[in-house]
């Protein structure tokens, strides 16, 4: 069950980031019924994607980035969480799901969207009754 909410969660922030930020976005329709037939798969695997590779490389570059995170008093996660965005992007494009993040800039407002709607579903969602 946590494994879903953790999806859920990943894929309505990666939804919600797509929708407010030009920069970030889905091919495919824009409009209708078309739009959600057509980008709900690659949404959840793009969702997917981005929950490895913060689950595996972003633990690696907080270590290695101490120093940094330190003297910037821990804005520098937020570069660590962008480029964890644009990772994502490069892999979805590897396995051709048409997610694209244009630029740094909008990474770095992507990665602002998604820490605190991940943030909200998760307070909705309540604590985790697995436990």
């Amino acid at each position: 069950m946590r494994l879903l909410t953790w999806l859920v969660s990943n894929a309505i922030a990666l939804a919600v980031a797509a929708w407010l930020l030009d920069g970030i976005y889905f091919e495919g329709p824009h409009h209708g019924h078309a739009e959600l037939t057509d980008k709900l798969v690659p949404l959840v695997l793009v969702a997917l994607i981005l929950g490895v590779v913060s689950s595996f490389v972003k633990p690696i570059l907080k270590i290695l980035s101490i120093p940094l995170i330190i003297l910037t008093l821990g804005l520098f996660l937020l570069v660590i969480n962008a480029l964890m965005l644009m990772l994502t992007s490069w892999l979805a494009g590897q396995f051709d799901l048409g997610f694209h993040v244009d630029g740094f800039w909008t990474a770095v407002a992507g990665a602002i969207v998604i820490t605190l709607v991940d943030w909200g579903v998760d307070r909705l969602i309540g604590p985790d009754r697995d436990r």
